[in-house]
């Protein structure tokens, strides 16, 4: 599993616009990004009846974790299953791939075929489904502007326009109505052993601090 660093920034509408023509001055887009430079990013949370994973969030647990499924704009043909896991400031996501159909049966409580899929992550959710009952809990589907910059394997996100919905059932619906949204877009640098400083300068905004954030929580909340 490898871990990386991470940090976030809440921001407005105006630091985006000037963090957009800074980052694209010293770095490329994502190449997934469309002709505006942006995507948009679908996820189904997964917590259990006690909102243990929306707890250990907000109390700041320092080892903890969270599934989620997730695809982009309305292209359900690539779908993934993902955990991320955060220890000691540091962060990693294992992913792997499964189906529209099998997204489906989650939706609709079916685990079953988890555990004889012979994929370690698909059993891990299963276990968890099991006695930590886990279950579909939230959708969060927000904008995304993305930048890459290869020494030190950096990626800049610029989220906008977050938003979410309870109704879990449409989660893979392409007119799903999406609820609550969220006034703050937020700022997300991530680097593995170093983060230069050409990005580093780039991404400073004034007033700005760093600060836990989670999507899934500011929906939820």
């Amino acid at each position: 599993m490898k871990f990386r660093h991470e940090y976030k920034h809440r921001v407005n509408l105006a630091d985006i616009i000037q963090l957009r023509t800074r980052l694209a001055a010293v770095a490329e887009h994502d190449p997934h990004c469309g002709s505006d430079g942006t995507y948009i990013v679908n996820s189904l949370y997964f917590d259990n009846y006690m909102d243990k994973a929306l707890r250990e969030k907000i109390d700041g647990v320092n080892h903890r974790e969270k599934f989620r499924i997730r695809y982009y704009g309305d292209d359900i043909s690539y779908i993934r299953l993902e955990k991320k896991s955060k220890i000691n400031g540091l962060c990693s996501k294992e992913s792997t791939a499964i189906t529209a159909e099998e997204c489906v049966r989650l939706i609709g409580g079916d685990k079953g075929f988890l555990i004889g899929s012979g994929n370690e992550l698909m059993q891990e959710l299963y276990a968890k489904m099991t006695y930590q009952l886990l279950r579909p809990k939230c959708i969060v589907a927000y904008n995304r502007e993305c930048f890459v910059y290869p020494p030190g394997n950096v990626r800049v996100t610029l989220d906008t326009d977050i938003c979410g919905s309870y109704r879990v059932g449409d989660f893979l619906k392409p007119d799903q109505q999406l609820l609550r949204p969220c006034s703050v877009s937020v700022l997300e640098v991530k680097w593995d052993e170093f983060l230069p400083q050409i990005i580093r300068d780039a991404v400073q905004v004034k007033g700005r601090r760093t600060a836990p954030f989670s999507k899934y929580a500011a929906v939820r909340y």
